[in-house]
This record gives C-alpha cells, sequence and structure tokens, in this order.
C-alpha cells in the first residue's frame, strides 16, 4: 500500500521543499528501502506539479537515497545486511585511526564541534526526530574522517555514508531496550577520542556495533547490524 505523503513543514510547491519531505519519509522508515516512488501519487497528496517533484527526486538519486529504473520508476534503494557489516568492518579498523589523526585538532578548534554532535543526537532521540537523529549520528563519525586531513580516509567515509543513512532509517528504533544507550556510547567514543587514546576508541567503536561484525557473514537480511 502507497503511503499517504505530507507536508513536513508549511507548504511550498519548490523543488527543495518537496526534497526535503520525500527525504524525511525515506529516512524515518515510512517509505522503506525498495519502496516506490510513484509520481503520480506523491503529486497528488501533496498538490504540486510534477516538475518540482521530479527535481526533487533527481536530488534524491544525486545523493544515493533514490535509483532510478528506465520504465519502472523511482525507487528507495536498498542496503542489505551484509553490505553494513562488511563496512563495519573496515571502520573497525580504519576510524580508530581516524580518531587518532584528527586527535590534535579534536582537543583544539574542533571540540566545540564534537561535543554538539552528541548533544544534537541526545535532543533528537529526546524528541523522537529519527531524521534528526541519523543526521547527528552520521556527523558524529563523520568528523573524524573529515578532521584526519587524509583523502583515502575521507574517501571511504563519503563512499559509506548513504548506505549508512539507508541503513539507520529502518534499524534506528532498534539500537538497543534504550535507545538512549545509543547517546552514551557516543559520549564514551569522544571522551576516549579526547583522550587521544585509539586503543580504548577501538574497544568503544567494538561495543557500538558488535552484530554487525558478526553479520559480515550472514545472507542479506539476517544478523541485521545493531549499530551503524
Amino acid at each position: 500500500m502507497d503511503h499517504k505523503f505530507e507536508w513536513q513543514e508549511q507548504r511550498t510547491t519548490t523543488p527543495e521543499g518537496v526534497y526535503r519531505t520525500l527525504r524525511a519519509a525515506i529516512l524515518d522508515g515510512t517509505v522503506p528501502p525498495g519502496g516506490q516512488l510513484r509520481e503520480a501519487h506523491i503529486a497528488a497528496d501533496l498538490g504540486i506539479s510534477r516538475s518540482p517533484l521530479r527535481e526533487a527526486l533527481t536530488k534524491l538519486e544525486e545523493e544515493g537515497l533514490v535509483v532510478k529504473i528506465p520504465y519502472r520508476g523511482a525507487f528507495v534503494v536498498e542496503v542489505s545486511a551484509r553490505e553494513v557489516a562488511e563496512i563495519d568492518s573496515v571502520r573497525l579498523r580504519v576510524e580508530p585511526y581516524a580518531a587518532e589523526l584528527s586527535a590534535e585538532a579534536l582537543r583544539g578548534p574542533a571540540r566545540p564541534q564534537l561535543l554538539q554532535t552528541v548533544e544534537d543526537l541526545r535532543r533528537a532521540m529526546e524528541k523522537d526526530d529519527i531524521p534528526a537523529s541519523i543526521d547527528a549520528h552520521l556527523r558524529f563519525h563523520r568528523l573524524f574522517y573529515d578532521l584526519s586531513g587524509h583523502g583515502v580516509l575521507q574517501s571511504l567515509w563519503n563512499g559509506w555514508e548513504t548506505k549508512l543513512r539507508l541503513h539507520l532509517s529502518v534499524d534506528h528504533r532498534t539500537y538497543s531496550d534504550d535507545p538512549h544507550q545509543l547517546v552514551v556510547e557516543h559520549e564514551r567514543l569522544a571522551a576516549v577520542a579526547l583522550e587521544g587514546d585509539t586503543d580504548a576508541f577501538r574497544q568503544e567503536l567494538a561495543a557500538h556495533f558488535p552484530m554487525g561484525l558478526g553479520a559480515r557473514t550472514a545472507d542479506p537480511g539476517e544478523g541485521a547490524p545493531r549499530h551503524a
């Protein structure tokens, strides 16, 4: 059954407004991976023409959230448990290195930025704002790669981020029995990163997605990673 699309903000017919509405529907799991975004259906729900809708879908495609299949339409990109588990297995090895390279910046001018991402995550989780919590979660981890000054590490993260974002849109509500544990885990990661303790960072990161590492040989759709 197709989801009924509704404006997430004051109604606007601009491509940017349509993009934000569709993006929110994807990231809160309303339109699941593999789900079709039917132009006629969306245009009728939002009371818009096809032109801004198509621009919005193109932007989502460029972001990696949507794939357009000729003669079939636009679909939300699917990400398997295996893909995320494989990403996690590599991250466990390279993210501590990114944190090590970024330690000087994190203890200096970037410290407020790191702490702010944790606070943003806390506020989003308290409001049950899934898209905002996903954004804060990924900004936290991306910061280590951005501040590392290492081009290969940055390219790796750029290649992973959309897949992780889509995985989180499905799994974000099932991190643990207490979703606020996610905030505590990021506080611990931030603390050891600021201390410059690479080994402790690696241990905290492994605890952050333990099931993901065990799932890397699972069949797609089985053994879904707990975290990303």
